[in-house]
């Protein structure tokens, strides 16, 4: 793709459908190799809006004015960030010719509910996963939940970051974890997935970026593992790279390959999975930058923002691990909107030690405000770090 001025009549047109802190640093990227940028989110002043050159407000899961959006910006590029997407409208307008949904529509569709992506991977691919059944109603779920075993797991098909999963010990749980699914779920579809417990040594994502070769053709490219430690489905912390042996790392690279050769097209993918020794589960996919990978900010020679950027522009990635390190989540800790950031300057002095603040509008209790960066001797060096910058940031009322 021949690259060109912004604002001008030859620029390169991006449209970030979700602008989240992820989408932010995307839209920081693409901003450097001279591409326009075009934010849309459901409320003013999100995180990538305020770096994009223009923004606009609408409802995603609104097909029509989804369209009309479209039509009038006239992206080359649409690049989904979230979940509660028109999937099928975003199908249309790629096959009407408007513009390239990254990395295919397909993917989006399918990778956006969690029905899609794991009837792919496990009857389709024959991949190996944890044991699961979908569910409509409370019924159905117990029914499912008896089938899989206790303990287990209940997601709304779409949701991201834990919002709306219960960990189900008995069945004396399956009322409460329905009712949190359907409140917590990114649209208003009855169904969610119940998953049996996997008993894991650790879980890792596993970056995986197609590219264009210097044949044209694409290639697909593995990061180090990210370790990561999860908290009710939400990450709390993450460190590059995890250690594995080199049979779990080739099967893991072997699932993710397959997976993401299956979704097609261009871009970095953030492939889950659950590893205990050599044996290796896949869990689940994101068509883009994943949280987890906010490390990449302070362990590779290209975060995995520049290679999303890179990679969906048709240029060269370079997935090179430079340093151990690890990343931290610093949390709202209170409810209010315009808050302030105190302590920064303690946790800048932390040895090796770097932070981003997000600059979300609105504070929560549990809301991901910023993150603390740390590169170390070895990982567990750089996640003491990570930790103990991150514990130093106070979010204030202000």
């Amino acid at each position: 793709m021949k690259l060109g001025t912004p604002l001008a009549p030859n620029a390169v047109k991006v449209m970030l459908l979700g602008c989240g802190e992820l989408g932010k640093e995307v839209v920081i990227e693409l901003q450097r190799l001279g591409v326009e940028v075009i934010g849309v989110d459901r409320y003013e002043g999100a995180p990538a809006m305020q770096v994009a050159h223009r923004s606009h407000v609408i409802q995603m899961t609104d097909a029509k004015a989804l369209r009309a959006l479209v039509e009038a910006e006239r992206p080359h590029l649409i690049v989904p960030e979230i979940e509660a997407i028109a999937t099928d409208e975003l199908a249309r307008i790629e096959a009407d010719g408007l513009a390239t949904v990254i990395p295919t529509a397909r993917a989006t569709q399918l990778t956006m509910n969690r029905e899609g992506i794991r009837r792919l991977a496990a009857e389709d691919l024959g991949l190996p996963t944890s044991p699961y059944a979908f569910a409509d109603g409370r019924e159905a779920l117990r029914a499912g939940a008896e089938a899989v075993g206790f303990p287990c797991f209940v997601k709304p098909v779409m949701s991201s970051s834990g919002k709306g999963q219960s960990y189900v010990e008995t069945a004396a749980d399956i009322d409460a974890a329905w009712d949190y699914a359907l409140a917590a779920g990114r649209v208003e579809q009855a169904l969610v997935i119940v998953e049996g417990r996997i008993a894991f040594d650790y879980e890792i994502t596993l970056l995986t970026v197609r590219a264009l070769g210097a044949d044209g053709e694409i290639h697909t490219h593995f990061c180090a593992p990210v370790g990561h430690r999860q908290v009710k489905g939400d990450y709390v912390e993450s460190w590059q790279p995890q250690a594995m042996s080199p049979v779990a790392l080739d099967r893991a690279r072997d699932i993710a390959g397959k997976v993401t050769a299956a979704l097609g097209g261009r871009g970095l993918f953030g492939v889950e999975l659950f590893v205990r020794g050599d044996e290796v589960w896949f869990s689940e996919v994101s068509p883009r930058p994943h949280d987890t990978g906010l490390v990449t900010l302070a362990t590779q020679t290209f975060s995995e923002f520049a290679l999303h950027a890179r990679a969906i522009l048709g240029l060269p990635v370079d997935v090179t691990l430079e340093r151990p390190g690890a990343s931290a989540v610093i949390y709202g800790g209170l409810e209010a909107r315009g808050v302030g950031f105190e302590g920064v300057a303690e946790a800048l002095s932390v040895p090796g030690a770097d932070i981003r603040l997000f600059g979300k509008p609105e504070a929560f209790e549990r809301r991901r405000m910023g993150v603390a960066l740390a590169r170390g001797e070895d990982t567990d060096q750089a996640r003491a770090r990570a930790v103990e910058a991150a514990g130093k940031v106070r979010v204030t009322r202000d």
